[in-house]
């Protein structure tokens, strides 16, 4: 294979994975757009996202996150080596998920409906008739993202990362009439909870028929058994491994919703949380999660079978993750950076008037999206370094990372939240997300030839990064005070623009290669 192979591979997949998900999130951002101007930073708000957060962990864990990890190196090797039985084997996983996912489910709405029915507290019952009506859409986004994971091995990106599309339209056409019919904000929430449904259920029907034509279904699944057993043996330790960010954002959650879902004391403290903290938490955390899903896992989807093909020659698998490794800090490091600085901004932006957050809910929201910014980068290394050892066949490694990064989140939001509040949860967030880029990396070292060109370019990045962090600060710096909402659109669209703009003009004066992967894919 030529020596830029793996940096083609990467890079055009990339583009292919990033330029669709980068429509898809945008689609995410109007959604968000027109729900928060439904729901505000409100006590429906908080029960929305935290039951709309329910499904979306599963799927991360179950179907992008652990399973794929688990399964999609077996399965490139298998399709490769003897693909008879890769179809055998995919048809077995296929089939345990929803089994799996199928009895998750009847557990939950079997909780969830009983706490709905039995609970005297009206704000607590809302909260649990909300996941009652939205947890199916768990096992039909799982099943549908591990559907999407054989299709990326068989080169087919498109079909995953324009998924989230059609929930998002779907989304956007039913706030959207109950914002034209003054629907109340508990009644539009349960309607939205069914469009939900109907979207999960077009996904999945996309990705079984894109895939039909690239593989068959086995019925006798019994020559399988052997290759799940080790799939399936795996998947504990790539779920702690690689689920510590989703692990810990389900905390912040359960934390932000303590006074409606446990009571008003932790501890025998007054819980600092109101009904309005995990509005301001579900919401923000989309706009981290902007540049992260867009790039950062792109870059790690994409390298992901490329990593299963290298693993077991040094020098390319040694390759493969240099160049992830460096594409992922080319775009996390500057997104954290530029973060930081616009969140007054783009939080009024996003969430002020026409019925969103309040004056307080917007500080609020400032405030959380400062820490979750702080660790943008870290999220995106962490997906290509887990991803890395699971190329490896090692699971263990990560597993430990995790279970600690999780025990260290935990004890820091259960310090941070008494004088940060909803920030205290985000900052203990990102400070656990760099403690596991940091061990992960120091691990992961030794395995690889070099890394001499990973520091080159990351010094490289850090320069240009500051330098652009530099150029949106003195944009904002000058430009006229925020006072209304086309005030702040103003600065965040100069600062946005002149930042990107001396990003890219800088990378291509020093001559970056990221810049070049991306753009060429050479």
């Amino acid at each position: 294979m030529p020596q830029d192979a793996p940096t083609n591979s990467i890079a055009k997949n990339t583009r292919t994975v990033a330029s669709v998900t980068l429509l898809s999130r945008f689609f995410g951002l109007g959604r968000d757009l027109v729900t928060v101007r439904l729901f505000g930073d409100s006590l429906v708000g908080s029960a929305f996202a935290a039951a709309f957060a329910i499904p979306n962990l599963f799927r991360r864990l179950l179907g992008e996150g652990a399973l794929s990890a688990a399964f999609i190196p077996r399965y490139t090797r298998l399709h490769e080596e003897n693909p008879e039985l890769a179809e055998r084997y995919a048809s077995l996983i296929v089939v345990s998920l929803a089994l799996i996912t199928g009895a998750l489910l009847m557990i939950g709405e079997a909780i969830a409906i009983t706490l709905w029915l039995t609970s005297d507290d009206q704000a607590r019952a809302m909260s649990f008739k909300l996941i009652a009506v939205i947890l199916p859409y768990m096992p039909l986004v799982c099943t549908t993202a591990i559907l999407g994971g054989m299709l990326q091995v068989h080169g087919r990106f498109l079909p995953l990362a324009a998924a989230p599309i059609i929930l998002n339209v779907s989304m956007i056409t039913v706030t959207a009439v109950a914002l034209l019919t003054d629907t109340p904000p508990e009644s539009a929430a349960v309607w939205i909870g069914f469009s939900t449904l109907f979207a999960g259920a077009m996904q999945f029907a996309w990705a079984l028929f894109e895939l039909r034509k690239r593989t068959t279904w086995r019925r006798a699944l019994a020559p399988a058994r052997a290759e799940g057993s080790k799939t399936l043996r795996k998947f504990l330790p790539v779920l702690i491994g690689m689920g510590t960010l989703q692990l810990n954002t389900l905390a912040d959650t359960v934390i932000a919703m303590w006074p409606v879902w446990i009571g008003p004391k932790l501890f025998g403290q007054p819980v600092p949380m109101d009904e309005a903290s995990n509005a301001v938490l579900g919401y923000t955390q989309r706009l981290y999660q902007f540049p992260l899903g867009v790039f950062g896992i792109a870059v790690a989807t994409a390298a992901f079978p490329a990593l299963a093909r290298a693993a077991s020659d040094k020098s390319r698998f040694s390759e493969t993750v240099s160049h992830g490794l460096r594409l992922s800090l080319f775009i996390g490091l500057p997104a954290s950076v530029g973060l930081l600085l616009v969140r007054d901004d783009l939080v009024r932006v996003m969430f002020s008037g026409g019925g969103g957050f309040s004056d307080e809910g917007l500080r609020r929201s400032s405030a959380v999206l400062a820490g979750y910014a702080a660790g943008v980068f870290a999220y995106s290394l962490n997906h290509m370094l887990s991803r890395s050892f699971y190329a490896l066949d090692d699971t263990r490694t990560p597993m430990r990372v995790g279970i600690a990064m999780v025990a260290l989140n935990m004890a820091l939001n259960l310090s941070l939240i008494w004088s940060l509040k909803e920030a205290g949860l985000a900052w203990a967030t990102a400070i656990s997300a760099s403690g596991q880029t940091v061990l992960l990396a120091v691990i992961l070292r030794k395995r690889l030839v070099s890394w001499s060109d990973l520091f080159a370019g990351a010094a490289r990045t850090f320069l240009i990064s500051l330098v652009m962090g530099g150029i949106v600060w003195g944009l904002l710096f000058v430009l006229p005070e925020s006072k209304s909402w086309s005030s702040s659109m103003l600065r965040l669209a100069v600062s946005v623009g002149g930042g990107i703009a001396g990003y890219l003009v800088l990378a291509a004066g020093l001559r970056s290669p990221e810049l070049k992967w991306l753009v060429k894919g050479t």
